[in-house]
């Protein structure tokens, strides 16, 4: 048999109709209760690092050198000594500024507390932990350049530094908040990833 088999035609099978479903997960809620006391620990291990910055300021801060006058018995900055005044702010600032980034960084790795009431117990302990160190970075810087038991007119003498505004304290706070939040918005999930950890 020479005869050539005719070809089968093979029709396609229709696909069948797909539906997609988008069924959005619920949002999450804010989880307040289970993260009280993780956060009042935060704030207080936060607040307990107020003194090592505090004794780091009163290392780092320069003293002033200062000259007692004749007619008023007063001290007097010698030349440019009166720019320590702004130095000593500006070392404190900085201090606050280092310890609020590593702050915030540090309570973002706790992953399973990731939210509002963590972050809100870490603002609280950085502004506690920067007064901490201005109130107890004055105590020590004091300490360490002890006024002479007698003082007479053209004496010069090194005055401790001394924070004269309280601005500085805030900071701690707003570089940890700062650095928090950078995270928060990086992290782009609904749950800042705390089902995830």
């Amino acid at each position: 048999m020479d005869e050539k088999a005719a070809p089968v035609r093979i029709e396609p099978v229709p696909e069948p109709p797909y539906v997609y479903h988008y069924y959005p997960r619920p949002r999450p809620k804010v989880v307040v209760k289970r993260d009280l006391l993780p956060g009042l620990v935060i704030a207080l291990t936060t607040f307990a690092f107020g003194l090592p910055a505090a004794y780091l300021w009163s290392w780092l801060a320069p003293a002033q050198l200062k000259i007692v006058s004749a007619q008023d018995s007063k001290f007097y900055p010698i030349g440019v000594e009166s720019y320590h005044r702004l130095d000593a702010l500006m070392v404190f600032v900085l201090i606050g500024l280092g310890a609020g980034v590593v702050t915030g960084i540090a309570t973002w790795l706790l992953r399973q507390r990731r939210g509002p009431v963590a972050m809100l117990g870490m603002t609280l302990g950085s502004f506690a932990a920067g007064w901490m160190a201005q109130w107890m970075g004055g105590k020590l810087a004091a300490g360490a350049y002890p006024m002479p038991s007698s003082i007479k007119a053209n004496d010069t003498l090194l005055i401790a530094p001394a924070l004269e505004t309280w601005w500085g304290i805030l900071a701690w706070p707003l570089g940890a908040a700062l650095a928090y939040g950078c995270c928060a918005a990086w992290n782009g999930l609904d749950d800042l990833g705390r089902r995830l950890g």
